[in-house]
């Protein structure tokens, strides 16, 4: 068994590329990220502007990144917070296995 259960595909079915890694963490690992990620994470409802109305979703967002980036969507914008070891740690997995190096865009 390889790191990443030798199964990577494309998975959508037209118009574009989505691919598929299989398993990359086993369950003692993905289990500790995920409790860290979901009690340690500054998760906040998301917002927007939509016709000029402010609306603040169900739905729950983070945003971390390097240099305190900051992105703007729907006339809101969200200031990136620093990276913490776990998010690094998953960050340098997701590298490895894609091979591709995420090199932030100033």
């Amino acid at each position: 068994m390889t790191l990443y259960d030798d199964m990577i595909e494309n998975i959508l079915p037209y118009d574009g590329v989505v691919t598929y890694y299989g398993k990359v963490l086993d369950e003692h690992m993905s289990s500790m990220y995920f409790k860290y990620l979901f009690n340690n994470i500054a998760w906040q409802h998301d917002e927007a502007i939509i016709f000029g109305k402010r609306i603040i979703t169900k739905r729950k967002v983070a945003w971390y990144g390097d240099d305190d980036y900051g992105y703007t969507y729907s006339n809101v914008t969200k200031q990136a917070l620093a990276w913490t070891k776990e998010l690094l740690e998953l960050k340098a997995l997701v590298e490895e296995i894609t091979g591709v190096v995420i090199i932030p865009v100033y």
